[in-house]
């Protein structure tokens, strides 16, 4: 079970995902690289329970999320996972990044036929007025 996210959390989340924005190449302290990311993905396991998709944004965190019409996979590993930078995850959440841009680019590797991630990004908590 994943941590929820707290009010701080989603804040420190802001700041981190509108700094990326900003300024895509910036380097970002690791302890708020790390929380950013734990953040996001305990946003994401709270709006989708389930296991059919592995998110994993090494070295800092992997969730498994119910997307699409079949709720959890029961045994190991489930057969879809998508694998990223933490700097991509964060600006997929924050909208500066779309799905599209970070397949055709590369930074994003996704497999199976429940990996596309397209309809998740932005997250409402971060889209407000679009941090871009």
């Amino acid at each position: 079970m994943s941590r929820a996210a707290s009010a701080a959390d989603v804040a420190a989340l802001r700041a981190t995902v509108r700094a990326l924005a900003g300024d895509p190449g910036i380097e970002v302290p690791r302890p708020e690289l790390a929380g950013a990311t734990r953040t996001v993905c305990a946003l994401l396991a709270q709006r989708y329970p389930g296991g059919t998709v592995e998110l994993r944004i090494p070295p800092f965190a992997a969730v498994q999320l119910g997307i699409g019409e079949r709720g959890r996979h029961t045994r190991g590993t489930p057969p879809n996972v998508v694998q990223m930078e933490p700097a991509t995850l964060l600006r997929l959440a924050g909208g500066s990044l779309t799905w599209a841009e970070a397949l055709a680019t590369h930074a994003v590797r996704a497999s199976g036929i429940r990996s596309d991630l397209d309809l998740l990004w932005p997250l409402p908590e971060l889209a407000l007025g679009r941090l871009s």
